[in-house]
């Protein structure tokens, strides 16, 4: 490139006419030759970043795609596209039972009736005036009467969670810019369930996979899975939202490369003659994804109008304020239930990711999360609390071949080698989750590496991460 420009401005030089060249003092053409390499130089910066931008979108798309694990998973190298359709479905037939209401009705046969004339759902959908631009037709109308009529006692529950999660996904997003109503998908996907878990291994309210999670920055090990942390994993999916988006350009698109990967939803695109709208390439996706823009935009219309059903929010468990604490050593949650009177089941539903109860804090600065008015008593009362039996509730032996604690069996994680350190040098376009992502790490392990204050890095800066 550098020597492209070059041949240029020289021939640029050349050509001039040569009374305005005579003219030209020496001095001037130094200044004329300062300023044509200040312009390659940054021309120069210009191709790297287009370079570092084009590299981090086929690093997004290989990432989002999740092709090799749906193969490897499916017991298949290769596949024929006539084939794709069975192969998509055996493997995401898990998702069948994550939208509400497939335990009861099959969407893809069913017709459902209502007393509400068609053209109130119209206007109605209109009136929405959502992001989502979906026509009414006949797989939209039986999600919307499937959410608002069909299932009032899961709609109320959900009505009733909601008010606790969405103000917390809102923030989240409003962070990261992107539509509110993609909110919308943690009903979709587990009824904000944090614990809930697919056939295959999929976790937590966003139902990540372990490859996806851990490429996004996600932590899994033997005393924590960040996929059942609610603030943790609904910032990942934010992530994946907006890289989605990035490469789709289209939200409906990006939602639906949530629910089968974007490399099936490039093959859609590709089968559908390179259309890029839903429902252009909605016979080529897999029977799930079909169903599920559709689904959402079901939810979110129950929601809306969820008085005109008489659909009231369930009285909740979780409490509307809560507060955050850092924990620099090892907690178990019997230890604050005890001294502080807190229920058990609600600390553990306000800390759903942490396995065997147990903060590990002595090992890494972990977070908690408390009803907001214990906040004061349980400052007060750290020192009490850290103490407070902790021969019992840290009392670790061995039963049956099996490590145990206070008699719970450990979940374990498999054994990590010794890292092997590398160096990374910065490149422009470069952040700490995308170099996170690339090598399978957190960005809060990125830091701790290269003791890192902030989230800043520099062009040329030299990174020390551990591949184990």
């Amino acid at each position: 490139m550098k020597k492209l420009v070059l041949i240029v401005c020289s021939v640029l030089i050349l050509t001039a006419p040569a009374s305005s060249q005579s003219r030209k003092s020496r001095r001037d053409l130094q200044k004329e030759n300062e300023e044509l390499l200040k312009k390659i130089a940054v021309l120069e910066e210009e191709v790297a970043a287009y370079r570092a931008d084009a590299a981090d979108r086929e690093f997004i798309e290989e990432e989002l795609s999740g092709e090799n694990e749906n193969k490897v998973s499916a017991g298949l190298e290769d596949y024929t596209s006539a084939s794709t359709d069975t192969l998509l479905t055996q493997w995401y037939m898990h998702r069948q039972s994550r939208i509400p209401g497939r335990e009861q009705f099959n969407m893809d046969s069913v017709v459902f009736t209502t007393d509400v004339p068609d053209s109130v759902l119209m206007r109605r959908l209109e009136e929405m005036n959502s992001f989502i631009t979906l026509p009414f037709n006949e797989t939209v109308k039986n999600f919307m009467i499937l959410y608002s009529e069909k299932m009032p006692a899961k709609m109320s529950e959900m009505m009733g969670l909601s008010q606790y999660y969405f103000p917390l996904i809102e923030e989240t997003f409003r962070r990261y810019d992107i539509p509110l109503e993609l909110k919308y998908v943690a009903i979709i996907e587990s009824a904000f369930n944090p614990r809930a878990e697919s056939r295959v291994g999929a976790k937590g309210m966003w139902q990540f996979m372990y490859r996806t999670a851990l490429s996004y920055g996600l932590r899994i090990d033997s005393y924590a899975d960040e996929r059942m942390d609610p603030l943790a994993s609904m910032d990942a999916a934010a992530r994946y939202f907006k890289d989605a988006y990035r490469i789709f350009g289209d939200w409906s698109l990006a939602i639906s490369s949530y629910n089968c990967g974007s490399g099936n939803v490039n093959k859609a695109i590709k089968r559908a003659g390179g259309r890029r709208d839903f429902w252009s390439i909605y016979e080529y996706l897999p029977r799930e994804t079909r169903g599920y823009v559709p689904a959402m935009v079901g939810a979110m219309y129950a929601f809306r109008y969820a008085n005109e059903y008489g659909i009231k929010p369930a009285p909740m468990s979780l409490p509307t304020y809560v507060d955050t604490f850092h924990i620099h050593k090892n907690l178990h949650f019997g230890q604050i239930s005890e001294v502080l009177g807190i229920p058990l089941a609600d600390v553990r539903d306000l800390n759903p990711q942490y396995y065997n109860d147990i903060v590990p804090g002595a090992h890494s600065d972990e977070v908690i999360r408390l009803p907001f008015n214990y906040s004061s008593v349980f400052l007060d009362m750290q020192d009490s609390i850290y103490r407070y039996k902790t021969d019992v509730f840290f009392a670790t032996k061995i039963e049956d071949g099996r490590e145990t604690v206070n008699g719970r069996p450990v979940q374990t994680a498999r054994p990590s080698a010794t890292p092997q350190w590398v160096y990374y040098k910065v490149k422009s376009g470069d952040n700490l989750g995308h170099i996170a992502r690339k090598y399978h790490t957190t960005v809060r392990q990125l830091k701790s590496w290269n003791n890192l204050k902030s989230d800043r890095i520099a062009i040329g800066q030299r990174l020390k991460v551990g591949k184990r």
